[in-house]
């Protein structure tokens, strides 16, 4: 996708410097900062800290800590060990295992024990297939997909089509165009008119502050709301169609999604709007038939609920600098200082709990928008659309 005329992408292979670099996505949209993944460690931590995030980036990002993990492996053993830890970094997203087992398994398919240059020229291979991929089925996506907006467009006359999404299931969650967004980046170049409500999506605001820079950067129509809002819109005839991303889908129709998606289904429902989820077949989990009782729900550190982090003041400054504290970071744009700060919203002493994901079950759901084409969210229709 295009960030001011540029091609960019949120992860790419720097072949002079032999390095993975990723858009490191917590400082968006207040500054554009380009991270350096040269170890495990490093592609565990930008998983975890989610400098990374959206399940299909999560894959390739997998895919690529491989790579990077056979590196500094001398030893096939040595390499499985490092895999494990990798795909432990978070638990909802089915992505990052499919990932890094995709890349360790064809390195496993020479018999020999110890790691060679050609295991290393695999694994970088094998990464740049699997980004190319998921880039490709997201365009199919919106291929897909835009046939649900032209059919809302020609009903209503022309008039604007009104989507909602929540969270971030854009270009920088899956390399290219995005799950929910990508039809919405279809519709748009098709000359559709369409307008989208950005849930702001709590706690760490990925609606707010990634899904509107995206949208913005492509001209396309928004508005931030609170993540409570989408009801009264549905209640008051604003919505026409929700999209969604997923993190982790069961065979059966079950949607792990971030916190507050089941919130939406159960609205749209209940006021007969259609609620569909867009995802690759990477992220089927197809293993798990309850989602409510298997999918694994991330519990994370409380304090990004208790905190809010964004940027209030710019100073113009005379000389380049940057400095980083523990509460400020102060980014250099151009010659502006962005300062951003956390902000602490409850009492001091009032726990908090962060639960990352919730399920939807198949019930509330419309139907799935894949690379194959759209189906709906029953174990029958699914298995019909991937019979293999």
């Amino acid at each position: 996708m295009k960030v001011d005329g540029k091609d960019i992408r949120p992860i790419w292979f720097d072949e002079d410097a032999k390095t993975v670099k990723i858009i490191d996505q917590r400082v968006l949209p207040h500054e554009f900062v380009i991270t350096d993944l040269k170890t495990t460690d490093d592609a565990i931590m930008a998983i975890k800290e989610m400098y990374v995030r959206g399940a299909p980036l999560i894959g390739v990002t997998g895919a690529y800590g491989v790579y990077l993990a056979a590196l500094h492996s001398e030893t096939k053993e040595e390499l499985i060990a490092e895999c494990n830890r990798l795909k432990s970094a978070r638990p909802t997203a089915v992505n990052l295992a499919w990932g890094a087992d995709r890349v360790l398994s064809e390195i496993l398919k020479s018999g020999a024990s110890e790691l060679s240059q050609k295991s290393i020229d695999t694994a970088l291979k094998e990464a740049a297939e699997i980004a190319e991929l998921e880039a490709e089925n997201c365009r199919k996506i919106g291929e897909h997909g835009l046939s649900l907006v032209e059919e809302i467009s020609s009903r209503k006359g022309g008039k604007t089509v009104n989507l909602l999404t929540h969270c971030n299931a854009g270009w920088l969650a899956c390399i290219e165009y995005g799950t929910a967004t990508a039809p919405m980046y279809a519709a748009y170049d098709n000359g559709i008119d369409i307008h989208v409500w950005v849930d702001e999506t709590r706690p760490l605001n990925q609606g707010a502050r990634l899904t509107a820079w995206e949208l913005g950067k492509h001209g396309i129509k928004h508005t931030v709301i609170t993540d409570n809002a989408g009801g009264h819109l549905m209640q008051h005839d604003m919505v026409d169609m929700v999209i969604v991303g997923t993190d982790r889908t069961t065979y059966t129709g079950d949607v792990a999604n971030k916190i507050g998606t089941y919130l939406k289904a159960l609205a749209a429902k209940d006021n007969g709007i259609p609620f569909y989820v867009a995802l690759p077949s990477s992220t089927f989990d197809w293993t798990l038939r309850n989602g409510m009782k298997d999918i694994p729900i991330e519990e994370r550190d409380p304090d990004e609920v208790r905190y809010v982090r964004g940027s209030d003041t710019t100073e113009s400054l005379d000389a380049y600098g940057q400095s980083v504290g523990a509460e400020e970071t102060r980014y250099i744009r151009g010659d502006e200082r962005v300062m951003t700060h956390n902000v602490l919203i409850p009492p001091n002493d009032s726990p908090a709990a962060n639960y990352a994901f919730d399920v939807t079950p198949a019930r509330l759901v419309t139907g799935f928008i894949t690379e194959r084409g759209i189906c709906e969210a029953t174990e029958e229709d699914i298995k019909r659309l991937f019979p293999d």
